[in-house]
């Protein structure tokens, strides 16, 4: 059997790695992870009272359009409901995006360091992508457009950026928007948006009735805390989702996901609290950087990517069997670590067991 060419030596996606595992694995009995971006707080107490209801109906199919999670979203958002699509998380979104978009040949343009499933899903529909590197961590916008040909079809833009947790300001985006080519797909994936507190960063959804060729994505999994029950969703102009839609599977959200981003959106005070809660955890963290002397990005995220200044697999290995789980393995970023907001108390244990892997003498003495 032969599978399709670009596949063969496709990497996979690798997730943090799972709690269960590293305490199996090193015989640890307590296991810190802050490796995936979720959040420390859980979920909103709505949607474990909608859960425990739910289920009594195990056995019926959700419904497929998702029909009154996409009433109430379109009503928090402020759009109509034919510009809004649903995904098994973000990710699936992405994937739908460009199997409705891309055919061999096309170009797809994207940072050097970013979310590493654009780059993925371009590669199995077996288009081109051209990798743009960032500047300071941030994406370069103008040399972006650069790279723009009549071959272009998609241009990704994380904001905030992941793994770099920085963003580009409304100004910058509504000058790049300006001169993007009508015909050319812009989207934006706003992961973190709820977790941003910069005044400069742009609101988006306002701008789809000017930029007819702009798609944002956003998620329940991070700040709702519902990254199990995978879901994500896209918001565009009706004529674009309808596109989409046209290659979306059946069935492709669940039942539990949908109720609990209901529920999840009932709880913006919640969003609130959780928002304030990681800004606290991004200063602290900082801050201990900076008396550590260790470069990092300022993140307006929910995670902060520091430079250790060693192979980030050697500073992976050594917070490990400290019992702290972080992500490595940044292709433009070798010597860097990704570390997510935890709980103070959850952070203040990353920072003496970083301490103690970065200088493990002195931490003996």
């Amino acid at each position: 059997m032969k599978p399709k060419s670009q596949i063969v030596h496709l990497p996979v996606y690798k997730p943090g790695k799972p709690i269960e595992e590293v305490k199996r694995e090193l015989g640890l009995s307590e296991v810190i992870k802050l490796a995936s971006n979720e959040n420390p707080y859980g979920s909103s107490k709505l949607v474990h009272d909608v859960i425990q209801k739910e289920l009594a109906h195990l056995s019926l199919y959700p419904d497929g359009s998702a029909g009154e999670l996409t009433a109430d979203l379109a009503a928090h958002l402020g759009v109509q409901k034919d510009q809004i699509i649903f995904g098994a998380g973000s990710d699936e979104v992405i994937a739908l995006i460009a199997r409705a978009f891309l055919i061999h040949g096309d170009e797809t343009i994207m940072a050097d360091q970013t979310f590493s499933v654009y780059k993925s899903n371009a590669d199995i529909e077996g288009a081109v992508s051209i990798e743009v590197p960032l500047v300071n961590g941030t994406h370069d916008l103008e040399g972006m457009l650069s790279k723009v040909t009549a071959r272009t079809k998609i241009i990704w833009v994380c904001n905030p950026n992941n793994p770099t947790g920085t963003i580009i300001t409304h100004d910058e985006l509504v000058s790049f928007m300006d001169r993007v080519p009508s015909d050319v797909m812009v989207v934006l994936d706003e992961a973190y948006y709820e977790y941003v507190t910069d005044e400069s960063y742009p609101e988006t959804v306002p701008m789809l009735q000017q930029y007819n060729n702009l798609v944002i994505l956003r998620t329940f999994s991070k700040i709702y805390g519902l990254a199990s029950l995978r879901i994500g969703y896209g918001v565009g102009q009706p004529e674009v989702i309808s596109l989409i839609n046209q290659v979306r599977e059946p069935f492709n959200t669940t039942r539990f996901g949908q109720i609990a981003a209901r529920a999840a959106l009932r709880d913006q005070d919640f969003v609130k609290a959780c928002r304030d809660k990681n800004r606290e955890g991004i200063t602290y963290l900082q801050a201990e950087f900076d008396r550590l002397g260790l470069h990092y990005f300022p993140s307006q995220g929910n995670f902060v990517l520091v430079h250790i200044g060693k192979p980030a697999a050697e500073m992976f290995d050594a917070l490990l069997r400290q019992g702290i789980i972080i992500r490595p393995g940044f292709q433009v970023y070798p010597d860097y670590i990704r570390v997510s907001v935890g709980t103070p108390e959850q952070n203040e244990a990353f920072v003496k067991a970083l301490e103690h892997a970065l200088n493990p003498e002195r931490s003996e003495v």
